[in-house]
């Protein structure tokens, strides 16, 4: 069976912290947390630049099909047993646009403090 995977920043204590929520979540095993910042091997085999990947959450759902952004944080959400009722909410009432419409605006901001942190070069 395919598993999801998720590249995440790890440098980013906040992005650390929501990451560790979610893998406790995890107990049956159904997501591969791949750390962007310390592990970028499987990032290319998708064409995700390293930089890219630190601006916007990547995941690559059971089909092997790459998601971003918002979309990604909802796939994340059909795995874990606590937040499938939250996914199913978003995609039943779509949601996903302003969703993203608020993350891209998130995204933005972090990354351009991630990059004033040095990450980015």
């Amino acid at each position: 069976m395919n598993t999801t995977t998720v590249f995440y920043d790890g440098g980013c204590p906040l992005c650390s912290r929501e990451i560790a929520h979610y893998r406790r979540m995890d107990k049956e095993h159904r997501i591969r947390w791949l750390d962007v910042t310390r592990d970028g091997a499987g990032l290319s085999a998708y064409g995700i630049d390293h930089v890219e990947a630190l601006a916007v959450f990547h995941v690559i759902d059971r089909g092997d099909r790459l998601v971003k952004g918002a979309e990604g944080f909802v796939t994340v959400w059909e795995e874990l047993p606590r937040y499938r009722w939250l996914a199913r909410l978003c995609r039943f009432f779509h949601l996903l646009p302003v969703m993203e419409w608020g993350y891209a605006r998130f995204a933005r901001w972090h990354f351009r403090r991630r990059c004033r942190e040095g990450v980015c070069g």
